[in-house]
């Protein structure tokens, strides 16, 4: 009597538990038709203000998330620097120094660069405010994703997100504040290191220097 021969289980490319569809302008796709776009904003050393300009910066910020009509996200990254290069970078002018006093304190200080390392994680901090956009605000269309097109969905998107985005944009500024919307560049860096982490993230080439990878079995 045959036997039949066991057979490997299936195993799902990891392409298919990444949620990103497209990266277009300054619009991320999702495979379900939703969208976003990003805009970080600049870190403020909150400890060196002094505690009048604290409690205004919070109350600020407080009314800025109060007033806003349409719901956001928040995203905070935490990553930790490579501090080797500068070292380097210190290193060269050291070297290149003639003068003995200035020598000194460049040497000094370099040393203290490597104290403080050896004590404590240096970490960069990043902030970023992200707009959602749901298929549903299309209507009737968007509770079935799967009759739309890509394109379309694409221009309605920015159609509904720009406004947004332009209006938390100018909030920011006006708190002081500063803003930068995420163009395609970086945003397939910021989503390839959150699906690759690593100890201190990684940059990428050119998009348009990359092409299309198609993996099949055979």
């Amino acid at each position: 009597m045959p036997t039949n021969k066991p057979t490997s289980p299936v195993k799902a490319s990891t392409q298919s538990f990444i949620e990103i569809e497209e990266i277009k302008d300054d619009v991320v796709l999702m495979k379900d038709f939703s969208a976003a776009t990003v805009i970080e904003v600049g870190a403020v050393n909150f400890w060196l203000l002094s505690s009048e300009e604290q409690s205004s910066m919070i109350y600020a910020y407080s009314e800025l998330l109060n007033s806003l009509s349409f719901p956001v996200q928040i995203l905070i990254l935490s990553k930790k620097i490579d501090v080797s290069t500068y070292l380097d970078y210190l290193e060269g002018k050291i070297d290149k120094q003639s003068i003995d006093i200035l020598k000194k304190r460049m040497v000094g200080y370099r040393e203290f660069i490597k104290s403080v390392i050896k004590i404590n994680t240096v970490l960069e901090k990043r902030f970023f405010f992200i707009v959602p956009f749901s298929p549903l605000e299309m209507g009737i269309s968007g509770a079935n994703p799967g009759s739309l097109n890509k394109e379309y969905v694409f221009t309605r998107a920015k159609t509904a997100l720009y406004p947004k985005r332009d209006n938390l944009l100018r909030l920011i500024t006006k708190i002081g504040l500063n803003g930068s919307i995420l163009q395609r560049q970086e945003l397939t860096e910021l989503y390839y290191n959150l699906y690759n982490p690593s100890a201190t993230g990684r940059r990428l080439a050119p998009i348009e220097s990359y092409t299309d990878v198609v993996m099949s079995t055979g």
